[in-house]
């Protein structure tokens, strides 16, 4: 699985979001929280995924703009770990529950432990 986070693999849909916070479950890291929902799509993609910061806990765009933006590299330059054993097809959603905004290496220490939880309530 290459290092790269095309369009093919951010989750876009509006009802898949719907689905996805109705029926999906749920695991967290402080200050990490991934929802998970196991689904089919059309194209061969392993995973779509999107991110989400609160905008109660941040009030300005800048810095929920940045901490977005650390979520998605973080995910983009470790997802091939993540998923390098699984096969069937997820939607997930990354949440920021945290208060204070965070260093790359702070969320990169926190993604980890929060996808094994994933892969071992998994499987």
């Amino acid at each position: 699985m290459s290092t790269s986070y095309p369009k093919k693999e951010k989750l876009k849909s509006k009802k898949l979001i719907e689905q996805l916070f109705e029926r999906g479950q749920s695991v967290s890291a402080f200050p990490l929280r991934l929802v998970y929902l196991q689904t089919t799509f059309d194209d061969d993609v392993i995973a779509k995924t999107g991110v989400s910061v609160s905008k109660r806990n941040f009030k300005t765009a800048v810095d929920r703009n940045r901490i977005k933006r650390l979520l998605r590299e973080v995910y983009r330059l470790n997802k091939a770990v993540y998923f390098n054993n699984i096969t069937t097809q997820y939607a997930f959603m990354i949440l920021y529950i945290g208060k204070d905004k965070p260093t790359l290496t702070q969320i990169e220490s926190k993604m980890k432990p929060l996808f094994e939880k994933f892969s071992s309530k998994v499987s």
